[in-house]
Order: structure tokens, then sequence, then C-alpha cells
């Protein structure tokens, strides 16, 4: 039983984190740190959280635990924030999509309290953000990372892994630089392309031909073009070097394409085709 937990950060991440806590009986009370008066407001009229602060003191006086649910960009500044009001015994964790960083961050920030710093990632969201779009199943029966370090203490990190174990995940552990190299290829890759797809369409003179005509195909490649670029400018940023070598093996890969498309090289774009579905279609079967 967590008997405070304080959501740095409630939309929806952090609002689902405190729900699925709170649907598993979990937590005992969810408070709400934050800037905005509003968005911390409406995270109480649903439920995620029962009190407000703005006020980093006042919100940390005897928590269990805390979580970080901003973009990565904001890190820093959070830990910075509520370095000097944490308890002796206070746990603190993050959801963020970059690992290296964020741990340098804590690392740097939390001075005697960084033992208690468990970096975590959950393998969930949605192209919405904000209080509204946060539900108690978000996380269910889907994978989080944690990346401890050495400096990590074991008691911390059990705690942290029960938390999101009542939430419904399957943890995994794995060091942070592992983890910005899988992600930077099967997720910030896949993001930035989307983005990159629609703003150059969009750019056109003839966009609203293009757009009235695109059908599913364009739909379901560009989805994630709708999540929050907030967060993914900082994901981007944050991660640049390992994303700057997916590019480049994506860019390779394209080019490998246009060879084979200006040469009418069917059969050897059927051969391609066919090996990326095979391997979609192994990835999707061990998925159920």
């Amino acid at each position: 039983m967590i008997g405070r937990l304080v959501v740095v950060g409630v939309g929806l991440i952090g609002g689902s984190f405190a729900a699925a806590l709170r649907r598993a009986g979990a937590v005992a009370e969810v408070v709400g740190l934050g800037r905005s008066r509003a968005a911390l407001g409406r995270a109480q009229e649903l439920g995620l959280i029962d009190a407000a602060y703005d006020d980093a003191a006042q919100a940390l006086r005897g928590a269990d635990l805390v979580m970080l649910a901003m973009p990565v960009g904001a890190t820093r500044a959070a830990l910075e924030r509520i370095a000097p009001h944490l308890g002796p015994a206070t746990i603190v964790t993050d959801a963020g999509s970059t690992k290296s960083d964020v741990v340098a961050a804590a690392r740097a920030a939390l001075g005697a309290a960084f033992p208690r710093f468990v970096p975590g990632h959950p393998i969930a969201g949605a192209e919405k953000s904000g209080a509204d779009a946060a539900f108690a199943e978000l996380f269910q029966g889907r994978k989080t990372v944690l990346t401890p370090v050495a400096e990590t203490s074991p008691d911390a990190a059990r705690e942290v892994r029960a938390a999101w174990v009542a939430c419904g995940a399957d943890v995994r552990e794995m060091p942070a630089e592992a983890h910005d190299a899988i992600f930077a290829a099967v997720s910030h890759l896949p993001h930035l392309l989307a983005y990159a797809l629609v703003h150059e369409v969009a750019s056109r003179p003839e966009a609203g031909t293009l757009f009235e005509y695109a059908a599913s195909g364009f739909r379901d490649f560009t989805r994630i073009a709708s999540s929050h670029p907030e967060m993914w400018r900082d994901v981007c940023v944050a991660n640049r070097a390992a994303l700057s070598r997916e590019l480049a093996r994506y860019r390779a890969a394209l080019d490998a394409m246009q060879r084979l498309v200006d040469a009418g090289d069917g059969p050897a774009l059927e051969a391609v085709f066919r090996d990326a579905r095979e391997a979609r279609d192994r990835w999707i079967a061990g998925r159920q």
C-alpha cells in the first residue's frame, strides 16, 4: 500500500498511473503537483487525484512515492523543484521515454536522495494527452521498463516494480543505454517519420487535394503524428545520438528501395515486401 502518491504532471501517463493504483486498492491518497491550476482542477474533477498543490513542500509532506510524468525536457527542473522537500524514505520514479538523460539529471539534482530514484518507462500511451485521456487500464498487459543503476536502492526498485505490477504491467529491467538504443529504433524513429510525412504533404500547394483523397493507409501510418509535439520534441533532442544512427540506417534502406523503384525491379520489391510482411506477422502473433 502506498500511503501518499504525488504525481507531478497529471496527464495521460501520470493520471493513468494514479487511476490504475487506485483501482488496484494500492494507494490511500493521490496528490497532484503542478503549475497549472486548471489542469490540476480538471484532474481532481475526474477523480484522478484527491488534492492539488502548486507548492512542492505541501505536496511532498509525508509522500511515499513521487511519479514524474512530464516531457523529458522538463524532468531536470521538476527534480530540482522537489529535491529540497523529499522525506528520508520518499521514493522517486519517472515515466520518461528516454533514460540516460533522466538518470544524469537525477544524479545531479537529487544528491543524497539519488539512490531512491528508480528510472522507468511504461511502454503504453495514446496519441491524445491530458487528464481527460487518462484511464486505469492503460498499462494492463503492457511492458514497463525500469533502468536502475548501481547506486539504486534495491528496496526502492522493489517498491516501484510492485507499483507497476499493481497497475497490471509486465515489468522488465535493462541498462539505460540499451533502453535508449532500442526505443530509438522502434518508437522514436516511427514518430519522427510520421511527423515528417504529414508535414511534407501539408507543405505542398496541393495539400488540400492530397488530404481529401488520403485514406486508411495514410491514416494508419500517420496516426502517431497526432501525439504531443512538446513530448516528442524533447525525446528527439534527448536521444539524438541514437536517433541519428537510426535515421542513417533508414535513409540507407530508402535509398535501396528507390534504386529498386527506379529500375522497375518488381521481383526484388516483392521480395522485400514479403520479408517485411512475414516479419511483422511474426511480431503480431507473438504479441497475442
